[in-house]
Formats: C-alpha cells, sequence, structure tokens
C-alpha cells in the first residue's frame, strides 16, 4: 500500500478578513495531516486510544511562506524527524498542490502518556509500534510503499 498525500483545500471559513487563509489554520492542517498519517501506518488515534495511550502536543511552531486563499488546494507532507520510543517529533511541509510552491513549513513535538498522564516507552508497551516508528524517522513519506516498513 502506497502512503496516500494529505490534500486539503482551503474553506471559506478558513480565511480572513483579507480573503487569505487565517495563519492558525495552518496548525490545525498540520493536525489532520499526523491524524491522516498514523491512520495509515496503521496506528490511528482511535486504536492508540483503545490502547490506552494519550499523545499530547508539547510543542507547534509554523513559518509562513506564501500566502494561501480560498479554494486553493494544499498538500501537507509529514515527516517523522526524531523518535525515542517516549517522544516523537514532525516537520511539515504546506505546498500548493498544482505548483507546489512551499505555503508554509512546520514542527509538532509529541510524548506518549499512559491513562494516568505518566509518560510511557512504545518500545516498552507496543514493540512492533516502536519499530513502525523507528522505521520511519528521516524517511520521506511521497511515494513511500507502507508494505515495506
Amino acid at each position: 500500500m502506497q502512503y496516500t498525500i494529505y490534500h486539503h483545500k482551503a474553506q471559506y471559513y478558513e480565511t480572513d478578513q483579507m480573503g487569505i487563509i487565517h495563519h492558525s489554520n495552518y496548525i490545525r492542517w498540520f493536525e489532520e495531516a499526523r491524524v491522516d498519517l498514523m491512520e495509515q501506518i496503521g496506528f490511528g488515534y482511535k486504536k492508540m486510544e483503545e490502547c490506552g495511550i494519550g499523545s499530547p502536543v508539547l510543542s507547534v511552531s509554523c513559518r509562513y511562506k506564501s500566502m494561501t486563499r480560498f479554494f486553493d488546494e494544499v498538500i501537507i507532507l509529514p515527516k517523522v524527524e526524531t523518535y525515542t520510543g517516549v517522544k516523537l517529533s514532525l516537520s511539515y511541509s504546506v505546498l500548493d498542490a498544482v505548483t507546489r510552491e512551499l505555503r508554509a513549513e512546520g514542527e509538532s513535538s509529541h510524548c506518549f502518556l499512559n491513562q494516568q498522564g505518566r509518560p510511557i516507552s512504545l518500545k516498552k508497551v507496543l514493540p512492533d509500534i516502536h519499530a513502525l516508528f523507528s522505521s520511519l524517522t528521516g524517511t520521506c513519506l511521497e511515494g513511500l510503499d507502507l508494505a515495506t516498513i
């Protein structure tokens, strides 16, 4: 199964008074792409929560490169930058779906917690998922055959 690039069509309600996408929406788009990636690799948030694991955001940042307007279609490419078993950091590139012009880029970092809110190591509690994240670290996902990881 090939990794499917996450597409988003900019909606009217996401625009500001100047007719461009409000800066806060890019953070939401990062989350949409991250949730989609997790689902595609078989460890979506529903499954994670069924395993008694939460993954809060520790930090998020975004740098805006060019404007996105209503009805523009963008692709969001997440990339696992670092993974320790307890913490996960991703980068994101938001590109125009047609021209591939860079619209924004950013990062988010997360940790894994048990139901009591204590940090856990996926290496210990879910070694298969740990191996999955380890294999994705530093890998460009565009065109990646997920069956090979």
